[in-house]
């Protein structure tokens, strides 16, 4: 329990600071965009390359690997085919299914990883089926629903090859599997540009909550609720199910995989709803809300099976 309430806390304080540095304006109009930019386009995509070019990639094929593919195609798949059924648009409907299955395994999973599970190896396989996987393919088609369906089509089908996010992660997984070491003098300026996406995504999202309504209102209420519930309460059932019932994981490997599948939607998304100029709204409640009813979720899901 001390673990979530760690993580959630650290988040909850960033995420303050944004929203006071909106509040009084220090950073001008424009400080936001500034930051949502600096996260998409150089920290966020060395974050990647840095933690990608490092990783253990045999954790692929693990059977905690398939569950979180799985559970997280499910509940996805479920916000995709409510959307194309209601209209929501293809950008919009892309942004709903990731709040709907993109955990936060970064900033809130690594400290929940070490105080809940004890290990902060442990969300390693879902951070890299996101990073690796879902991630490029998400940007991909946020670029060719946008500007990216202009231009002749070689142009369209290189989109992932002009993408920062995806071009970041495919360059680390490359390094990862070559086992190339990288120079300290490479590695280090890289790692410390990249220490720089966490606090930038966290400190945009807060300045974005400056003059913003109550969530849960307006023309995104239903995404929102959807895709929340998909979240908070669809992908760690699912994951369960499949855990339990499939791979027939017990004690320490099945909590593992629910709580990680019980993370609430990642703050890196509302960058990428930003930067496309697509679902904000939507991302921005979805974020929100699934961070708080994860901390009943999580501590429920640590006490059962723990």
């Amino acid at each position: 329990m001390q673990g979530v309430l760690t993580g959630f806390a650290v988040i909850a304080v960033v995420i303050g600071v944004g929203y006071v540095l909106g509040l009084r304006g220090h950073l001008g109009p424009q400080g936001r965009e500034v930051l949502t930019k600096l996260a998409f386009h150089v920290a966020s995509p060395a974050l990647l390359f840095t933690t990608l070019a490092t990783a253990d990639l045999s954790v692929v094929f693990s059977a905690r690997l398939l569950v979180t593919a799985l559970s997280t195609v499910a509940v996805a798949g479920a916000f995709v085919a409510v959307g194309v059924v209601r209209g929501w648009g293809v950008g919009r409907t892309t942004i709903g299914a990731l709040c709907s299955g993109y955990v936060n395994s970064g900033n809130l999973g690594i400290p929940i990883a070490v105080y809940v599970l004890g290990d902060a190896s442990l969300v390693a396989p879902v951070l890299l089926f996101q990073l690796v996987l879902v991630t490029p393919v998400a940007v991909t088609i946020l670029d060719l629903s946008g500007g990216g369906r202009q231009g002749p089509l070689w142009r369209r089908l290189l989109t992932p090859l002009r993408n920062p996010i995806a071009l970041g992660s495919l360059a680390g997984v490359a390094v990862a599997a070559s086992g190339l070491q990288v120079p300290d003098a490479v590695m280090d300026p890289v790692t410390l540009i990249g220490n720089m996406s966490v606090p930038a995504v966290l400190l945009a999202f807060g300045i974005g909550l400056c003059g913003s309504t109550m969530p849960l209102r307006g023309v995104e209420r239903r995404p929102v609720l959807l895709a929340v519930a998909l979240k908070a309460v669809g992908q760690p059932a699912v994951a369960w199910a499949l855990a339990s019932g499939v791979f027939g994981l017990r004690g320490p490997q099945l909590l593992d995989v629910v709580v990680t599948s019980a993370l609430p939607a990642a703050q890196n998304l509302y960058t990428y709803a930003s930067t496309y100029g697509v679902g904000e709204r939507l991302a921005r409640d979805a974020i929100l809300v699934s961070t708080v009813v994860s901390v009943p979720v999580l501590v429920g899901v640590a006490a059962v099976l723990g």
